[in-house]
């Protein structure tokens, strides 16, 4: 039963989501965009199928602005009391509660409705799991909701762990359980071919090897990128971004841990320059990174300029001389024992997380290249400012105190603490509230239609929910900590694929 089957409205739109959860929807874009935009044109409030249902009204709002779609809060106020509660009359209704909080997690700036309802809705839902196991695939959902809501999950990884529950459904398609597995497992094993000839390629680099001081990390590196191009034939984009990741993640320990000031000034200024001829200026050791990095530059601009006739070296060379800016400065810090303020900290570190770099080259890779694009993004930051910041204060909240021991600057939570005097747990709750707003404005950047492709918009959010994973029980990208049930999702993923059930 596909979309075109399917009359009943709310049925239409369980499927809609149950596609996207199991990682179907790209097979059904077309599909689902002209369902979505026939239901954005004719909304209707009050009609019958979703009247007075808290669970209807929830699921359409959250798909509606998924999809990019602007539609009004003020669509659950007839669910509201005087004051401005949920009516107690639906405080048994916890599928609907449940849509209700994911709901809240696309709210915008302002949407103090939205705001208060999650807090109200949180509290219920985790009532509901403390007394209630009768209906064991809703106490699953919510259970799995309230650990990280569905709008901040990586999707990959979602359909993943969405298979395993849909399976216990009682109401589920077995038609489309099955398609769902079987493109899982397909989808994984074109992971497995990227994964395998960027492997390769960092074998023949050799700089794993060479920088015995650095993170090699390159399953990791391949996660980043897998998780921000989710499209499977879009194999070679993934791969790019591995191999910008895999650069980023050595240059970051070179400045964090290897290179001694004076070093790191001077790769700083030939970084800038990016001609081949300052490299006699470098160590040997840098050297050897140096011709990587300008390899990486020159290939990705040869590229770029045969397929779209834009020179992209200049807009290349400033992304990569802003990181390395921003390494500099917080090394500078580091040496002379300055705490900066919070300001201060996020003004610098939103670059120095590498997450900008990143998406200047997702930009590269998933667009249509126009010199408005690389002066949005180089100049203007549009669409990449808050997903590094979410990515930043994610580091943060999950590595912050293991990069102090080892020698590093104070990060935003330290920042935080020395500036206000707050608590450690204050700031990090001062910090997750950053991440919210965050959230709020990439909101705010899908309903604005930026002037950018989808593919490239998509993989804005993607990063962000990248680092949610990579973060969310320390620091899934590798200083030491042991994180299993991260190793866990990344075999998941990548390793090991869904048995069929006989």
């Amino acid at each position: 039963m596909m979309l075109g089957d399917v009359v009943d409205p709310l049925e239409k739109l369980e499927l809609i989501d149950t596609l996207q959860r199991l990682g179907l929807s790209y097979h059904f874009e077309a599909e689902i965009n002209k369902t979505l935009k026939n239901i954005s044109t004719n909304h209707i409030s009050t009609a019958a199928w979703k009247k007075d249902n808290l669970y209807a009204t929830a699921l359409e709002f959250r798909l509606l602005r998924q999809h990019g779609y602007k539609v009004d809060q003020e669509v659950f106020t007839c669910f509201m009391d005087d004051v401005g509660n949920i009516k107690s009359s639906l405080n048994q209704d916890f599928k609907g509660l449940l849509n209700l909080y994911e709901v809240s997690y696309l709210l915008l700036e302002g949407e103090t409705m939205l705001e208060n309802a999650r807090e109200l809705v949180s509290k219920l839902l985790k009532q509901y799991l403390k007394e209630n196991n009768d209906h064991q695939y809703l106490w699953t959902l919510v259970d799995h909701a309230l650990e990280l809501p569905l709008h901040w999950r990586m999707p990959r990884l979602e359909a993943r762990w969405f298979i395993e529950a849909y399976e216990k459904n009682k109401d589920r398609n077995p038609i489309v359980l099955e398609l769902a597995i079987l493109d899982y497992n397909i989808v994984q094993s074109i992971h497995q071919e990227d994964l395998r000839n960027v492997s390769t390629w960092w074998k023949e680099l050799g700089i794993g090897q060479r920088f015995s001081f650095a993170r090699d990390r390159l399953m990791e590196n391949f996660l980043w990128g897998a998780g921000m191009i989710i499209a499977p034939q879009d194999g070679k984009s993934r791969i790019i971004l591995t191999k910008v990741n895999a650069l980023i993640t050595v240059i970051d320990d070179v400045y964090d841990v290897y290179g001694n000031l004076d070093e790191l000034e001077l790769f700083t200024d030939v970084v800038e320059r990016l001609n081949i001829n300052e490299i006699q200026r470098l160590p040997d050791y840098m050297k050897i990174y140096y011709h990587a990095l300008s390899n990486s530059v020159n290939e990705m601009a040869f590229d770029t300029i045969k397929e779209q006739g834009i020179d992209v070296i200049p807009f290349l060379k400033k992304v990569w001389t802003d990181l390395c800016k921003a390494y500099l400065v917080e090394a500078k810090w580091y040496y002379i024992g300055y705490t900066p303020t919070l300001k201060e900290y996020i003004d610098n570190a939103w670059i120095s997380i590498g997450c900008y770099l990143m998406l200047a080259h997702a930009y590269l890779v998933t667009s249509h290249i126009t010199e408005e694009g690389l002066h949005n993004i180089q100049e203007n930051y549009i669409g990449v400012y808050q997903p590094s910041i979410i990515t930043r204060l994610s580091n943060d909240l999950g590595t912050s105190s293991y990069e102090l021991k080892r020698g590093d600057v104070p990060k935003s939570v330290q920042c935080y603490m020395y500036e206000s005097g707050a608590s450690e747990e204050e700031a990090r709750e001062h910090i997750r509230k950053l991440i919210d707003a965050a959230w709020k404005k990439i909101n705010e950047d899908q309903m604005a239609k930026l002037p950018f492709s989808p593919t490239f918009i998509e993989s804005t959010k993607n990063i962000a929910r990248v680092s949610l994973l990579m973060y969310q029980n320390g620091d899934g990208h590798g200083h030491g900590m042991e994180d299993k049930e991260y190793k866990k999702r990344v075999l998941s993923l990548f390793a090991h694929p869904i048995s069929l059930a006989k």
